[in-house]
């Protein structure tokens, strides 16, 4: 357990990364507000980690709305005085040729990966500004660091996030620190979103091999566990046995 509890957010909390990472912040010991869609999982989530004599609340949020996101940041610091961390987890990938055209996908990638990123620096920068030092968290993907077909869109978002992050970490040295994690293939629901059936046939084969969420919740754990002089800004997690 950690000996400075710190109030984190993280997005996107109610599967997969999200969960995991809420368990393993909570265990550290921080203050964790968990936001998602699904609240009767968040709820459920709660619920486990009071069991385990930890701290934590929900509220359901859409990322693609930037007053919900700011909402959502208000509530942790109406509960808990302050925001240190937050982490922009939520995602989808439905993976698909471009020759399909699939704009409603496109769109929805380009709103949850994004703007949904960009929503949640939006909300928490003025406030970690404020109180003098703030840490944000944003995953990307081993995606940000290639490109395979039916992911062009997906690839792209991820790029993005990268960008953000390595811009906002420039713009932000010496006050907010900023990390981005990319996971290779993981244990999650995430492909569960993947509509076009080459595609979703394809993502059976590539996620043969997976590292478990908690990997990444772990690896998430590392970074916002360091002094406030460390700013772990990039950290890539693969499965062992995987060469992508």
């Amino acid at each position: 357990m950690t000996q400075t509890a710190k109030v984190v957010l993280v997005t996107g909390a109610s599967s997969g990364i999200g969960e995991a990472t809420a368990l393993r912040l909570a265990a550290d010991g921080h203050r964790v507000l968990m936001g998602a869609r699904r609240t009767e999982r968040l709820e459920k989530l709660a619920g486990r980690i009071a069991a385990d004599g930890g701290t934590a609340d929900f509220r359901r949020l859409d990322v693609t709305d930037a007053a919900d996101v700011r909402d959502f940041v208000s509530a942790a610091i109406e509960r808990w005085g302050r925001v240190d961390v937050i982490v922009n987890n939520a995602g989808v990938m439905p993976l698909s040729p471009l020759s399909e055209l699939r704009v409603d996908e496109w769109n929805r990638m380009l709103d949850v990966n994004v703007r949904g990123v960009l929503h949640g620096i939006a909300a928490t920068l003025p406030v970690m500004r404020e109180q003098g030092g703030g840490h944000i968290v944003n995953v990307a993907s081993v995606g940000a660091f290639e490109v395979v077909p039916t992911a062009a869109v997906y690839c792209a978002t991820k790029f993005a996030v990268r960008a953000l992050s390595e811009g906002l970490r420039q713009e932000s040295a010496g006050d907010i620190r900023v990390t981005v994690v990319s996971p290779g293939v993981t244990e999650s629901e995430l492909a569960d979103s993947i509509s076009d059936p080459r595609a979703r046939e394809d993502m059976k084969t590539y996620r043969s091999v997976a590292v478990p969420a908690s990997a990444i919740a772990d690896a998430i754990g590392f970074a916002v566990s360091q002094p406030a002089e460390v700013d772990v800004n990039e950290i890539v997690v693969r499965p062992a046995a995987s060469a992508q």
